[in-house]
C-alpha cells in the first residue's frame, strides 16, 4: 500500500495514503459509535433496577462522550464518502450502482442514530426515566446496522456477487446478494465484536488509571466493571471468529492467505512463521513453528496452501504489501492474546481476591493499558483486510491501479485533509478533556442525578415544571 510501481499512476500513491490515512482515523471512532451507546444504556438500565445513582452519573456522562465522538465520526465519514468518488472513480463509475447500495443504506442508519441521540441526550431531564431509557435504544441498533451497512460495501470487495456484467458494466444488481455477500457475516461479527473489545478496553483504561492514582469510589469501579466484562465477554468470543474467518480467507482469497503466512512457494506441512520478512522470494529472521498453518488451515498437517508463487505476476501483490499483512496480522493476533491473558487475570483476581481489584496495581496498569492495546489490535486487522486485497480494489474485477483517478495532483489535497483532521482530532480532545475537568470537579459520587427510583425530588421537580412525558 505504501509503494507504487514505475508503470503506475503518479496519482495512485497519493490516493493510497490519503485512504489509509483517513480511514485509519476514521476507525477508531467506529467502536465508540457502535459500542459505547450499548454500555450507555447498561449503566441507564443498572441505575433503575437497582436504584443505582452512580450507574445513572456514568450513563449520562457516557452519553455525552458519545455525542462528540458521533460529531467527530459523522465529519470524518462524509470525507471518506466524498473520497471514495473523487479518488476511485474507476470504482464507483463502473460498480456504483452495486457497491452504493449498502452505503445507500449506511445513510439511513445514520440519520435514525442521530435523531435519537438528540433525543436521548435531550431527554435526560425532560422524559420519564424507562421511557427516556427506551429510546437509548434505537441509538444504539441503528449504530450496529450502520456499520453492518459498511461492512456489507467492504466485504462485497472482497468477494463481490450479486451482480451480472454485459460489455465490461453492470447491468444488473441483486441487493439482497450484495448486501449479504458470502463475506458479509464473518466480517460483520468481527467488527462487531472488535467495536465491543476497543470501547470496553478504552473505557476501562480510564477508570483503571483513575484507581491507580486513589480514586477509588463505587462510581469509578462500577465504570471499570461494566465496560472491561464487555470487552472480556467478546474477546474469546472475536478469537474463535477471527479463526473462522482466516480460514474463509485460505477458501476464498489464497493471495491474501499465502501474503498472511508469508508463504513464497506452494506446499503442503506449512509451518507457522512468527515475525520475520520475505526478501527475495525467501523468509528471513522469523520463527518458524512446523506445520502448524496447514494444522490451522484444514485441521491436519497434509492440507496443501497456496504459495505466493502460484499467483500470476501481474496481479501478485508486491513484497513490501506480502511483509505489511504478514506483520499486521501477527501483530493483531499476539495484541489478542495479550489482552485475552489480562481478562483471564480479572477472572482469577474476580474469583480468588476481589476485594483487592481496586487496588492491585499491576492488575489495574495492565487492564489500563489494554485500552491502547485494542486500538492497535483494531488498526492492524484493517491494514490485513485492505492492505492484503492489493492489488486488487475488488478482488477479480478491478485492480486498485485501474481505479484510481488520473486528473490532477493529489498531494495538496491530502495535506488539506491532514490539516482538517488535526483540526477536527485537537478539537474533539479539547471538548472531552473540558468535560473530564468539568466532571472531576463535581466529583464523582454527589453528583445529582437527573432521575432515579429514589429521586423524589426530582419528580416534584419535573410535575412542577410539567415536564413528565
Amino acid at each position: 500500500m505504501l509503494l507504487a510501481a514505475a508503470a503506475e499512476p503518479d496519482q495512485l500513491l497519493p490516493a493510497r495514503e490519503q485512504m489509509a490515512f483517513t480511514l485509519g482515523f476514521h476507525i477508531i471512532l467506529v467502536p465508540f459509535g457502535v459500542a459505547l451507546t450499548s454500555l450507555m444504556l447498561i449503566a441507564n438500565y443498572r441505575g433503575l433496577r437497582k436504584g443505582d445513582e452512580a450507574a445513572l452519573v456514568l450513563a449520562r456522562r457516557w452519553s455525552k462522550v458519545a455525542a462528540v465522538l458521533f460529531a467527530v465520526g459523522a465529519i470524518t465519514g462524509t470525507v471518506l464518502s466524498f473520497e471514495l468518488g473523487l479518488l476511485w472513480p474507476g470504482l464507483m463509475g463502473t460498480y456504483g450502482a452495486a457497491f452504493g447500495f449498502p452505503f445507500a443504506i449506511e445513510g439511513l442508519f445514520f440519520f435514525l442514530e442521530a435523531i435519537f441521540v438528540a433525543i436521548y441526550i435531550y431527554g435526560w431531564d425532560r422524559m420519564r426515566p424507562w421511557a427516556h431509557f427506551w429510546s437509548g435504544v434505537p441509538v444504539a441498533l441503528a449504530s450496529i446496522g450502520g456499520a453492518g451497512a459498511v461492512i456489507a460495501a467492504n466485504s462485497w470487495m472482497n468477494q463481490p456477487g450479486g451482480i451480472t456484467m454485459r460489455g465490461g458494466k453492470v447491468v444488473d444488481v441483486r441487493p439482497g446478494e450484495v448486501f449479504f455477500n458470502n463475506a458479509f457475516w464473518l466480517q460483520f461479527w468481527h467488527m462487531l465484536l472488535a467495536a465491543y473489545i476497543v470501547a470496553g478496553f478504552v473505557v476501562a483504561s480510564v477508570y483503571a488509571v483513575g484507581m491507580i492514582r486513589g480514586r477509588r469510589g463505587h462510581y469509578q469501579k462500577l465504570g471499570f466493571l461494566i465496560s472491561f466484562i464487555t470487552a472480556a465477554v467478546a474477546l474469546p468470543v472475536q478469537i474463535f471468529v477471527g479463526d473462522t474467518i482466516a480460514r474463509q480467507v485460505f477458501d476464498s482469497e489464497p493471495a491474501k492467505f499465502a501474503a498472511i503466512e508469508l508463504l513464497p512457494t506452494t506446499g503442503t506441512h506449512v509451518p507457522e512463521t512468527l515475525g520475520g520478512v520475505l526478501i527475495d522470494g525467501e523468509v528471513r529472521y522469523g520463527i518458524s513453528v512446523p506445520w502448524v498453518a496447514s494444522i490451522l488451515a484444514g485441521f491436519k498437517p497434509s492440507t496443501r496452501i497456496q504459495g505466493l508463487n502460484a499467483v500470476p505476476a501481474d496481479i501478485r501483490p508486491t513484497t513490501a504489501q506480502v511483509n505489511i499483512v504478514h506483520w499486521a496480522f501477527d501483530i493483531m493476533v499476539g495484541t489478542s492474546m495479550l489482552m485475552l491473558a489480562v481478562a483471564a487475570w480479572f477472572v482469577w483476581v474476580w474469583w480468588k481476591r476481589r476485594n483487592t481489584l481496586q487496588t492491585n496495581r499491576w492488575f489495574l496498569g495492565a487492564a489500563s493499558l489494554c485500552g491502547i492495546v485494542s486500538i492497535l489490535s483494531l488498526e492492524s486487522g484493517w491494514v490485513v483486510t485492505e492492505v492484503g486485497r492489493q492489488p486488487w480494489i475488488v478482488v477479480g474485477l478491478l485492480r486498485t491501479r485501474d481505479a484510481v483517478t488520473t486528473q490532477g495532483n493529489l498531494w495538496p489535497t491530502f495535506a488539506a485533509v491532514l490539516v482538517l483532521y488535526l483540526a477536527v482530532g485537537t478539537g474533539a480532545i479539547w471538548v472531552l478533556l473540558s468535560m473530564k475537568r468539568r466532571w472531576r470537579r463535581q466529583g464523582d459520587e454527589n453528583v445529582p442525578v437527573p432521575y432515579g427510583p429514589d429521586d423524589a425530588s426530582g419528580a416534584r421537580r419535573e410535575r412542577s415544571e410539567g415536564k413528565v412525558l
